[in-house]
């Protein structure tokens, strides 16, 4: 057992009674000799020390990932990378689910063990996640030893304080969701290509079974005052709000208690309960508590945020919101262990207009993708294309479509015009501006400066809402806008009439710092949006850095603000003489 565990003082339990003695119970030798007082409950409590704390769900390992699987990473990493932007040190955990029937199932038809199976698909995850370029700091595995013995831990406390009890469930079952359904849930449906008629749950249009079975049960019921108290403190808790709106209705209309194991004649794959072989611990109340795992549950006194609980912001999709929306706060609550602070819920990517879903085959490969297109070109397509609130339609053309026209044609564009003309410098312009020599400014470059001026906080009010889809598509806003007044101010016909025209010395120094102030407000805005679009293409960001050669120690958020570099222009890589020497070359397909 790790040493640093310490068992919690049993306090708070459903209804006054004596305090528990642990008895017999499991807990290891160091629990027993240490207790601790548990933090009350908040939502907004933050210490100073906390680092910014970031998830994605785990990932079921049932089967090969999908491009939505990639999406959650992406959008995960990149809002991770925007706080490390900000300077704020910041943790993200990934990881796999491995418990559960599905994988018993999937396992068996493999003819695989169930651990073997896992070690598999896991690596699988684990390799998408570092082709992606996720920056995660942890990789959880459900199967981990110090995660078993965090959920093992978790539950004795639900136990001690009176929040498990056992009795016989029926239900409706849904094998592919995990879980059961109350009778509300659940419609009859019709399968198109059968004809065969099925019970199915009216969230996710997943088949269920009925079942009978003797089991644990939490007191989820015990919780819906409180929890509709949390989120009435809590109004943003969920985002997008329309699916906050959902969780309040749901809890609203009554919670039913939670069956939250399986007996192990059902379900062998799995965590035991404590002091009950013949049971196995439900397979989302062992997937959940992964997120606190790494965290560094369970806490010795005082080290309850050092690395990060509660979590600054969980993304999940919009299909386990219950899940994570509910249960699992009301799991924390019942240890009154804070919150995460925010629950991020993407929608769906479609193939065809469906859905895409592993059991149907109807997905996308993530790495012939990233393969095909290149990994920022993927990162680019999916954070801009992406939905928060609605679902979004792959499709190879519309990759093709985005990278032509915001890469290659706007943004890689802007920079070979500005970086590759031998007519002028950059670094020269930027010396200029420097030094005051600039010209005074016509409209257009007014409205450019006023626009390079906004543009940081608008990114950053966009993040705040935790949509960086949006905050994207201000960036590439700027890219298209200098690409105007570009074109519209014409710095090569300036130049052009130098060389041809028969001006004085004075006259053409006054048309070659009108040539270095256009320059220059390109080259701040290029340099700007170079900063900005780190956390979306990491790699190509820093290529074009590299090109306007920006010191690495000035690629910060605050040097995203115009006038506050004054030294670079000086390229640190090859700016390319062709096309196909660009920061986006053209693509070798095109579907």
């Amino acid at each position: 057992m790790n040493p640093r565990i310490s068992l919690p003082a049993l306090r708070g339990a459903l209804r006054p009674r004596p305090e528990s003695q642990l008895g017999n119970g499991w807990v290891c030798q160091s629990c027993r000799a240490n207790s601790q007082p548990w933090a009350t409950f908040s939502s907004s409590r933050r210490s100073l020390e906390k680092p910014y704390y970031i998830t994605t769900p785990i990932f079921y390992v049932n089967a090969a990932p999908h491009v939505g699987h990639l999406y959650t990473m992406v959008l995960t990493d990149i809002l991770k990378r925007w706080q490390v932007l900000r300077g704020k040190k910041a943790i993200l955990c990934t990881g796999t689910d491995e418990h559960g029937m599905k994988i018993q199932q999937a396992a068996a038809q493999a003819k695989t063990p169930p651990k073997e199976f896992c070690d598999l698909t896991a690596e699988t995850f684990k390799t998408l996640a570092k082709r992606a370029g996720l920056s995660n700091d942890h990789f959880v595995r459900t199967t981990d030893e110090d995660h078993k013995e965090a959920v093992q831990y978790f539950w004795h406390m639900l136990k001690e304080r009176e929040y498990i009890y056992e009795s016989k469930h029926e239900g409706w079952y849904c094998v592919s969701d995990e879980t059961y359904y109350p009778e509300s849930a659940i419609e009859k449906r019709l399968d198109p290509f059968t004809g065969r008629t099925f019970m199915a749950s009216q969230e996710t249009g997943k088949e269920v079974e009925w079942t009978s079975e003797a089991n644990y049960h939490f007191r989820l019921s015990a919780f819906q005052d409180r929890l509709l108290e949390f989120y009435k403190a809590n109004p943003n808790f969920v985002v997008p709000v329309s699916r906050m709106h959902d969780v309040v209705r749901w809890v609203s209309e009554g919670l039913e208690d939670l069956s939250i194991s399986r007996p192990v004649e059902r379900l062998t794959w799995g965590i035991r309960v404590p002091d009950d072989e013949s049971q196995t611990i439900y397979v989302w109340l062992d997937a959940l508590i992964n997120y606190i795992t790494k965290a560094g549950y369970p806490w010795a006194p005082g080290q309850e945020h050092a690395l990060g609980w509660p979590a600054d912001v969980q993304v999940i999709g919009k299909d386990i919101v219950r899940f994570h929306c509910i249960y699992w706060p009301a799991f924390l609550l019942a240890l009154d262990i804070q919150a995460p602070k925010q629950i991020l819920t993407h929608a769906h990517w479609t193939l065809g207009h469906q859905k895409m879903a592993k059991s149907t085959g109807n997905v996308v490969n993530p790495f012939f993708a990233i393969d095909r297109y290149g990994v920022d070109a993927m990162r680019y397509y999916l954070a801009h294309d992406g939905g928060i609130t609605d679902d979004s339609n792959y499709g190879n053309q519309f990759v093709v479509e985005r990278y032509k026209k915001g890469l290659q044609g706007g943004l890689g564009n802007l920079v070979s015009r500005i970086t590759r003309p031998k007519i002028w410098n950059v670094q020269d312009a930027v010396r200029a501006a420097r030094d005051g020599k600039l010209v005074k400014v016509n409209p257009s470059t007014e409205r450019q400066i006023i626009m390079l001026e906004e543009l940081p906080q608008k990114v950053s009010a966009k993040m705040e809402e935790l949509n960086p889809g949006a905050a994207l598509h201000k960036i590439m806003d700027a890219v298209y806008e200098t690409n105007r007044f570009l074109q519209l101010n014409e710095p090569w016909a300036l130049a052009k009439a130098i060389k041809e025209g028969d001006f004085n010395r004075g006259m053409a120094a006054q048309l070659r710092t009108k040539i270095d102030c256009i320059v220059y407000h390109c080259a701040e805005a290029t340099r700007i949006i170079g900063i900005l679009l780190q956390p979306y293409m990491p790699a190509k960001a820093a290529q074009l850095l590299d090109m306007l050669g920006v010191d690495e120690s000035k690629r910060m958020f605050d040097d995203a603000k115009l006038g506050v570099d004054y030294n670079y222009g000086t390229p640190k890589t090859s700016v390319g003489r062709n096309a196909w020497e660009g920061l986006f070359p053209p693509l070798p397909v095109d579907t």
